[in-house]
């Protein structure tokens, strides 16, 4: 993967980003994403963060070797501390972290308002997508778009939110949360291969759990449930 070939999981994440986009783009690493949306033409600014100083550094070389330097800007800080109001963000791409990291990253943004919540924010888990959607519902985005891709023995979901009136709140249900209101419905052959494979690790657990000194009935009714769930989507 380099600039001009992008991986297909940060392809398609690219493909959510719009024309002419302000882009903000939190552990960019190489920052591969941002340099081939530029090159594309199809962003006008980009903010490339990262916290650790190796890809830091591999960042700031690619950008310098497509002359990129005043177009994409690279920064080294946690999160969203590497946006600035100046940069007049509209989108904010994160992704190959787990859920419970990006979610932690959106929530320090918002509370540091390096996060002003009108921002489209297009998000890659690996894996807790349920706790990114969670996220998502109880601040006030609506998801508008997801997909679910395997790529190199690994399947990967992408989740798009955009701002939802405080006036008009939107709830998800838990199962919507659990498989993803997009996902759940339209239920591609990847989505069932994910979730065949879930199940066999969830009947594992629920054995290891019912064979406890002292069962925990909470998770084991959690897991029963989630089991239940995905009894009714699967063919």
């Amino acid at each position: 993967m380099n600039e001009h070939g992008l991986s297909q999981r940060l392809a398609q994440v690219g493909a959510e980003v719009p024309e002419g986009a302000r882009l903000a783009d939190i552990g960019s690493d190489h920052a591969y994403l941002p340099v081939a949306l530029m090159l594309a033409g199809k962003i006008d600014y980009a903010v490339a963060g990262e916290v650790v100083k190796g890809p830091f550094a591999s960042a700031c070389k690619q950008v310098a070797k497509n002359g990129l330097a005043e177009k994409v800007v690279v920064r080294l800080a946690d999160g969203l501390d590497a946006v600035v109001a100046e940069d007049a963000i509209d989108t904010v791409t994160i992704a190959g972290m787990g859920g419970t990291l990006i979610t932690s990253i959106l929530e320090k943004g918002r509370q540091g308002q390096r996060l002003r919540g009108d921002e489209r924010l297009i998000l890659q888990p690996n894996v807790g997508e349920r706790n990114v959607r969670r996220w998502l519902q109880d601040n006030h985005y609506q998801i508008v778009a997801e997909h679910i891709l395997e790529e190199n023995d690994k399947i990967y979901e992408i989740i798009v939110g955009m701002p939802q009136p405080p006036q008009q709140p939107l709830s998800y249900s838990e199962k919507e949360l659990f498989f993803g209101p997009f996902l759940g419905v339209e239920k591609n052959p990847i989505f069932i291969k994910k979730w065949q494979r879930e199940q066999k690790n969830r009947l594992r657990v629920l054995d290891q759990l019912q064979q406890a000194e002292n069962p925990p009935r909470e998770k084991i009714a959690a897991m029963r449930q989630q089991l239940a769930w995905i009894e009714e989507v699967l063919p």
